[in-house]
């Protein structure tokens, strides 16, 4: 029973130097990472679901594809954003739904009117597809969780942004503005509201975040007098305005005309 007990006890200390030879050895070495290996695992249809998490999913699977898929308006054409030169029927629509809505929430809460609306072409991610309208189909076609904006500009600003849709040579979605594009590729006959544009007069332009901020290269709206944040975003805007049409005019009036 001695020889066990100091066999036990032997074993112990052996053990403790061990664990205290090899906790010094590794503090007194440098190791350097000399290669890192990985492998792609491809997320297939194919892969294998889990039914536990499945059925947890399923009922509020079900319950947005309903909500998203509930008809709000019939549209009588495609509305694409690629017809048009200067103008297209899907960017002016979008544009005039953004004065509309827009001038809701801008005239209750600072008694003043949108002038004009100045989106982009590339924001546009979808077309507006002939027949029943959906809110799906707005998240197609503003996916993005843009919000819109008020910026009070200028004149000169007003110039320098017609200035900037010739030179990007796009369909921009443009509303309660129109313009000529003179032979020399400059802006003239400027309309705001029927209205020849006045270099000293404020117009209240109604707009993105994304492209207030810059986005684009709109630099011009860098230059506001002032911003005004209506918290409503445009996929929420869009919704809002098929709610409350059955059938979906569709644009044709020339905005930009060329020499």
């Amino acid at each position: 029973m001695v020889k066990l007990k100091k066999y036990n006890g032997f074993l112990k200390l052996f053990v403790i130097f061990l664990t205290l030879f090899f906790i010094t050895s590794c503090s007194t070495k440098n190791y350097n990472l000399t290669k890192i290996e990985g492998k792609l695992l491809p997320v297939t249809e194919k892969a294998s679901e889990t039914p536990a998490i499945e059925s947890f999913i399923a009922p509020y699977r079900n319950h947005i594809n309903k909500d998203l898929d509930s008809v709000l308006a019939y549209c009588p054409e495609t509305l694409d954003k690629s017809t048009g030169k200067w103008q297209s029927t899907i960017g002016n629509l979008m544009a005039d739904v953004c004065v509309e809505r827009g001038n809701l929430v801008f005239k209750a809460r600072e008694k003043k009117s949108i002038d004009l609306c100045l989106l982009n072409h590339g924001g546009i991610r979808a077309i507006l597809p002939k027949g029943n309208v959906t809110s799906r189909t707005a998240f197609e076609i503003m996916p993005f969780e843009n919000s819109m904006v008020v910026m009070a500009l200028k004149g000169d600003q007003i110039l320098e942004m017609c200035s900037y849709i010739i030179k990007a040579q796009k369909a921009q979605p443009l509303s309660g503005m129109t313009f000529t594009i003179a032979k020399d590729k400059t802006p003239k006959n400027i309309m705001i509201q029927g209205k020849p544009l006045d270099l000293t007069s404020t117009y209240y332009v109604a707009t993105n975040d994304y492209l207030a901020n810059g986005g684009d290269s709109m630099t011009f709206f860098a230059k506001s007098v002032q911003k005004y944040d209506l918290n409503y975003k445009l996929r929420d805007v869009l919704i809002d305005y098929f709610k409350e049409v059955d059938t979906i005019p569709v644009p044709r009036d020339i905005r930009i005309t060329e020499e």
